[in-house]
C-alpha cells in the first residue's frame, strides 16, 4: 500500500494579501489590520453596513411571498437593470440602444473570472494571436491569477503611481499604453485607486483608441471616492459615451455592506443589440458550467434599494457620511504625522480618495510594522484608510513615525534611489494560482 500522497507535489501558495490569520492569531491587545478588504466603523473590527440594509434584510426575511427558486442564469432582471443604470446611467445612449447587458454573478471575482474566460475564448485582435493583457502593478497579484488561470499567457504590468513623488504618473502610464501591442486588453480601476481626473481619463481614452486597446474595468466602490455616485462613473461613462466596447466588474460588497452575499456584476458594452445577444448566451452557458444561477438575496436587497426613492436617497446620504469620515481619518492621520516631524511629506494621503490609500511605505518598513508594531498591511504599503479610527489612530501615527526613523525603516538621509521599489516593466510569467 502506498505510504505517500498522490498529491506530494501540490505547492503551498504564499499569500500576497495581509496575512489575517497571523493578524488574528497575535496576542497584542494593540494589534491593527491596516488590510481589511472591506470598510470598517470607527469602532474597530466591525464592518460598516448602511442602516437601510439592515431594515431591507429584515423585510425580506419576514416576507411570506417569497420563494427560493432558482433564478435565471443571468441572475435578477430587477438587480441587473438597476445595477447597470447606477453605473452607466439611465439616459446613456448605450442603454436606450440595447447594446448594453449585465450579468448577476458570485461576487466581483465572479465577474472578472466570467469576463476573463469569454476575452481568452472569444476576443482575437489580430484573428490568430491571443491578446495581451495589462494589469497595474498594485492588481497583480489578485487580477493576473484570475487572467493566467483563464488562459492568458502574455500578461504585463503597467504603472501608473510613482513611488518616489508618491502621486499619479499619469505621462508613464500613457507611454506605457502607447507601447502595448494593438488590441491587447487594459485593465482599468477606478474611480479610486488610480486616481485620474477627468482630463486625464480623456488623454487615457484617446491612447487606448489610438491603438485599439480593449478596457475591461473593474469598479469596487462607486461612491466612495468623491461622494457623488455619477462622479465616480465618469470615467466608465466616458469610455462608453466614445463608443468604445467594453467589459466591467461591478461590486456591492464595500457600499452595501453585503460581504458575505457576494454580490457582483459584469456589464456588457457591445456596438449592436445583437453582438450584446450572442456574448449573454455565451455568457450564460459558461455559468451553467461554473456556478449554475447567482443567489437571490444580495441581488434582491440591491434592487429593492435602488428601485425605490426613498430607500436610495437613505442609503446615499450612508454613502456621503462615510466618505466625510475617510477624508477626516486622511486629514487627521496627516497631521499627527507633521506633528511627530515624520520626514518627508505627508500630502499625498489627502490627494488620493477613496477607501484605499498608497501611504509610502518600503517593504522594510511594513515588516517592522508587523514585527515590532503589531500592525498589518499589504507589502507594497497600501493601507485601507477605513481600518484607521478613534482608537487607534495616535498608535498608528507614532508606529508610521518610528517605522521611518528606525533602523529596520528608511533613515532621512536616505537617497531617492532606496524608496523605489522596483517592479520590472517586462512580460509576466510568474507562476501563481489563484487564490482569492
Amino acid at each position: 500500500m502506498a505510504t505517500l500522497s498522490v498529491f506530494l507535489d501540490v505547492p503551498l501558495v504564499t499569500e500576497t494579501d495581509v496575512a489575517l490569520d497571523v493578524y488574528r492569531a497575535d496576542p497584542s491587545r494593540k494589534k491593527v489590520c491596516l488590510g481589511h478588504a472591506g470598510c470598517q466603523t470607527d469602532q474597530g473590527d466591525e464592518p460598516w453596513i448602511p442602516p437601510v440594509v439592515q431594515r431591507v434584510l429584515l423585510q425580506i426575511s419576514q416576507d411570506p411571498t417569497l420563494d427560493h427558486e432558482y433564478l435565471p442564469r443571468l441572475g435578477m432582471e430587477a438587480f441587473r437593470r438597476a445595477a447597470m443604470e447606477l453605473l452607466i446611467g439611465k439616459e446613456n445612449h448605450a442603454l436606450l440602444d440595447n447594446r448594453a447587458g449585465a450579468v448577476q454573478t458570485v461576487g466581483e471575482t465572479g465577474a472578472l473570472w466570467i469576463g476573463a474566460d469569454f476575452l481568452r475564448r472569444w476576443y482575437k485582435p489580430n484573428h490568430s494571436a491571443q491578446a495581451t493583457v495589462y494589469i497595474a502593478v498594485s492588481q497583480l497579484g489578485y487580477l493576473g491569477c484570475i487572467f493566467q488561470v483563464a488562459g492568458f499567457t502574455d500578461i504585463r504590468t503597467y504603472h501608473y503611481w510613482d513611488p518616489v513623488n508618491l502621486t499619479v504618473d499619469t505621462e508613464g502610464l500613457l507611454e506605457e499604453l502607447q507601447n502595448a501591442p494593438e488590441g491587447s486588453i487594459v485593465s482599468l480601476h477606478a474611480p479610486e485607486e488610480m486616481g485620474l481626473t477627468p482630463e486625464e481619463w480623456e488623454k487615457v481614452a484617446a491612447m487606448m483608441e489610438q491603438k485599439q486597446l480593449f478596457p475591461f474595468f473593474n469598479i469596487e466602490a462607486q461612491g466612495l471616492a468623491s461622494g457623488n455616485l455619477d462622479r465616480d462613473a465618469w470615467a466608465l461613462r466616458h469610455f462608453v459615451d466614445k463608443g468604445f466596447e467594453l467589459l466591467c466588474a461591478q461590486s456591492f460588497s464595500r457600499i452595501f455592506g453585503l460581504y458575505e452575499e457576494h454580490v457582483g456584476n459584469l456589464i456588457v458594452v457591445t456596438k449592436d443589440n445583437e453582438t450584446l445577444i450572442r456574448i449573454q448566451s455565451q455568457v450564460a452557458k459558461q455559468i451553467g458550467m461554473i456556478w449554475f444561477c447567482p443567489s437571490s438575496l444580495g441581488g434582491r436587497v440591491i434592487a429593492m434599494v435602488l428601485t425605490s426613492p426613498a430607500l436610495l436617497y437613505e442609503w446615499k446620504q450612508s454613502l456621503q457620511a462615510l466618505v466625510k469620515r475617510i477624508m477626516l481619518i486622511r486629514e487627521k492621520l496627516k497631521e499627527k504625522l507633521r506633528i511627530l516631524g515624520t520626514p518627508g511629506s505627508w500630502e499625498h494621503l489627502t490627494t488620493q480618495s477613496g477607501v484605499n490609500s498608497f501611504i509610502g511605505l518600503l517593504p522594510s518598513q511594513v515588516e517592522f510594522l508587523a514585527k515590532h508594531k503589531h500592525i498589518y498591511l499589504l507589502p507594497n504599503g497600501q493601507i485601507n484608510i477605513c481600518s484607521i479610527n478613534s482608537k487607534n489612530l495616535n498608535y498608528v501615527a507614532q508606529s508610521i513615525h518610528e517605522a521611518f526613523v528606525s533602523s529596520n525603516g528608511r533613515d532621512s538621509t536616505d537617497s531617492d534611489d532606496t524608496m523605489i521599489q522596483t517592479v520590472p516593466r517586462i512580460k509576466w510569467q510568474s507562476e501563481i494560482v489563484l487564490n482569492k
